[in-house]
């Protein structure tokens, strides 16, 4: 699925740009759009609807742009509008069974053939068993390079809450993975971020 940001949300005809949507917003969201699924993925594990929930929030932030303060962080907006898209979405589907055969699951831990890509394949089934809220504050704080604060504002949470699921995500991790600790983690970078943080 090709993500495209259009001059105009879908359905709004030729009429005029929303209060705030200007080139400069225009380009600001489209440089947002790797972070935003990487995020959007993180959440969903699905690419189909990763892609979708990218599509959405850069919809709702194109028509609520003046909402934004320029100079502020547009990420940290951009992902709490789509984390709000994600668990709206989640109450609405709340009875469907997620992967009850395992065949996602499967897909994601595959062994590759080269070691890098075998840590990282353990180390992606790993952050498959955490919790979805330790999940969640591991990826914005470890992998996005949040601070505690903003991660906090993103979830809508106390920065200690935030904290504290990190802590008990690494250590979690550490546990799953047989380490004794930060030192026997691998050369990948992903994996030292996320396990040894700011």
């Amino acid at each position: 699925m090709t993500l495209m940001l259009k001059a105009a949300p879908a359905g709004c005809g030729a009429g005029p740009a929303p209060s705030g949507a200007d080139a400069e917003m225009r380009d600001l969201l489209l440089g947002s759009i790797p972070a935003l699924r990487a995020f959007a993925f993180s959440l969903t594990y699905d690419l189909d609807r990763s892609d979708d929930l990218v599509q959405d929030t850069l919809v709702r932030a194109w028509i609520n742009a003046a909402s934004f303060r320029r100079g502020t962080n547009l990420t940290a907006w951009l992902f709490t509008i789509l984390r709000n898209l994600f668990y709206s979405e989640q109450r609405k589907r709340k009875r469907e069974v997620e992967d009850a055969d395992g065949v996602h699951a499967g897909r994601l831990t595959a062994l590759p053939e080269q070691e890098i890509r075998m840590e990282m394949a353990q180390f992606q089934s790993a952050l498959n068993t955490l919790p979805a809220a330790q999940r969640e504050a591991l990826v914005l704080v470890g992998a996005q390079s949040f601070t505690y604060e903003e991660a906090a504002a993103i979830c809508g949470v106390a920065v200690g809450t935030i904290k504290s699921r990190v802590s008990r995500a690494r250590m979690r991790l550490i546990a799953v993975l047989g380490m004794s600790g930060t030192d026997d983690i691998g050369p990948d970078a992903q994996t030292r971020a996320a396990l040894n943080g700011p």
